[in-house]
């Protein structure tokens, strides 16, 4: 509203938008890093179980010992939980039934669990966590996404409107700096999971503020392209990730090299400048005007920043923010209440169906440092798609248009044979595109329709939901273990649902940020009684068509 004025007087997108917003973005190319950072440290090498004690100490070769030890699965490969309970020495006779060669009657034989641990091929990697520790693969690997996610609900998003957007920059930034480095260095597997709890607090603590303070700092007219390009920082941090992981291949010194650019950023964040919006609306307006007449000097607008006086400007979104605001305030107004909980079902299921798809790369039968990559770059045409869409048709089409595409890309990958592994591939690759382009559109649209007095609140509630949809994505792969077909369907079916629920959030394109929640319950009520008028007046025209008086004129 008048904010954008005051913008306009201290220099619009001038040189000091140019540099906040590089130096916002840095951080998020390896917050990428970060967030797909378990398809390499919690990968699950080919493994099966170690050998009896008398096995392993013989002069066999690894392939014998493999021969009498471990039977095979109904794929014909070696089993990865089951062992014969004794060594069939037998299956040695090269004049009998070979263990590769000739089929023979197993059934007979009696099997044990892994009773002493798992062996590891590490050909690709020198060390993942999973083959460190030497326990079971999946409670392993579920264990690290519910560590990981839960730390992402980002209790730090509830507490922005109390200490602001750049105080939880600058600490998100150091917990991810120290969190990481204690992941480096752990020394058990529980110490690896609490390091990870960090980790996620983190990951969303710099990615919801660091986008606020994009937003709240530039002009309505390039929210678009400002939006857009801190997603590309997000995409080019995925291939980064792929050549970092592909030269360090030890789970330690890549997490190190991640984690360690942090403290750099965290140096940075000390020079960012709070939301000049933020402390106008929190009782804050001599710090607000300050920070306004800084960035006009910054700009070069030195004469026109001394003009300012915030509270004339901004009087009626000041008398309206007055009071504190909770959680509870995005459902106590109709308005808030319809548009809170389509953007839950929104990030919830964008979020599901992609850590669905894009956290278990090894599924797809294709070098992992391959299809990182590929993974990555299909965000590149997919957020160029999104923009222009956003752009020209508008966030609310382009939003349910992205989650609908990405749900029947999804269904459509149940009907191809699983020996096409490559289309099978390239369908998951357009969904993963989709689902990345609605990521982009989800940040963008949500902190457009959330006013700045709650904004932060909104953005950590559905962040919060994007987590719950990132923990239970895991556990139902494992639903697949029962019945083949059952994540894709669930996968594929919850964007359908939601883009289906985006259909009732309002338009946001070329309109000016709200500051107050009364600001979103009028625009609202006028969007309504435009509406009304509009009808009315289609009805007086068949009126007068018709040779009658309209009851209006």
């Amino acid at each position: 509203m008048a904010f954008g004025d005051l913008l306009d007087q201290v220099g619009g997108t001038g040189r000091f938008q140019i540099v906040h917003v590089t130096l916002l973005s840095i951080p998020v190319l390896m917050m990428a890093s970060h967030n797909l950072l378990q398809n390499f440290v919690a990968a699950v090498p080919p493994h099966y179980c170690s050998a009896h004690s008398n096995v392993s100490q013989s002069q066999l070769s690894p392939e014998e010992i493999l021969q009498i030890t471990v039977p095979l699965d109904h794929k014909g490969n070696p089993h990865r939980c089951q062992r014969y309970t004794a060594p069939q020495w037998h299956l040695l006779d090269k004049n009998g039934s070979s263990y590769f060669g000739q089929q023979w009657d197993a059934e007979d034989a009696e099997l044990q669990g892994c009773a002493d641990g798992w062996s590891y091929n590490m050909t690709e990697m020198s060390s993942t966590i999973i083959s460190d520790v030497r326990t079971d693969y999946k409670w392993d690997k579920l264990s690290t996404w519910e560590a990981l996610q839960t730390g992402n609900v980002n209790l730090g998003s509830f507490l922005c409107p109390r200490y602001g957007r750049r105080i939880l920059v600058l600490i998100s930034n150091l917990l991810m700096a120290v969190s990481g480095t204690g992941v480096a260095f752990s020394t058990s597997f529980s110490m690896y999971c609490l390091f990870r709890f960090g980790c996620g607090m983190a990951l969303s603590g710099v990615g919801l503020n660091t986008f606020s303070l994009i937003v709240e700092w530039i002009p309505t007219r390039v929210r678009t392209l400002m939006g857009t390009l801190t997603g590309y920082c997000y995409t080019v941090g995925q291939l980064i990730l792929a050549v970092i992981a592909y030269f360090l291949r030890d789970w330690r010194w890549l997490t190190l090299a991640v984690s360690l650019p942090f403290y750099v950023f965290f140096l940075i964040a000390w020079w960012f400048h709070e939301s000049a919006r933020w402390l106008a609306l929190n009782n804050k307006p001599d710090i607000a005007v300050k920070n306004l007449q800084s960035v006009a000097k910054f700009n070069g607008h030195k004469e026109e920043g001394e003009k300012i006086n915030i509270k004339e400007s901004m009087k009626k979104e000041l008398s309206s923010a007055q009071g504190s605001y909770t959680v509870l305030d995005l459902f106590r107004t109709p308005h808030m209440r319809v548009m809170t909980l389509s953007l839950s079902a929104v990030w919830l299921s964008t979020s599901f169906a992609y850590y669905g798809l894009a956290m278990d790369l090894q599924k797809f039968g294709v070098d992992i440092y391959l299809i990182q990559v590929i993974f990555g770059a299909v965000d590149i045409p997919a957020k160029i798609a999104i923009t222009i869409c956003m752009s020209f048709i508008g966030r609310r089409p382009s939003q349910c248009g992205a989650l609908i595409i990405a749900g029947i890309t999804i269904l459509i990958n149940l009907l191809v044979p699983l020996d096409k592994q490559t289309v099978r591939t390239c369908l998951a690759v357009v969904g993963k595109g989709c689902l990345a382009a609605s990521f982009n559109c989800c940040y963008l649209y949500s902190g457009e329709l959330y006013p700045t007095i709650i904004r932060q609140t909104g953005m950590g509630w559905v962040s919060m939901m994007a987590r719950v949809g990132a923990m239970v994505a895991p556990m139902v792969l494992l639903t697949g273990d029962y019945i083949a077909w059952l994540p894709g369907l669930i996968y594929g079916g919850a964007p359908i649902i939601s883009g289906l629920a985006g259909v009732f959030l309002p338009e946001t394109l070329g309109v000016p940020l709200p500051d107050t929640v009364q600001d979103v319950e009028e625009s609202k009520a006028e969007k309504q009684q435009k509406k009304k008028k509009g009808t009315q007046k289609l009805l007086c025209l068949g009126f007068s068509s018709l040779g009658l008086v309209c009851a209006d004129q």
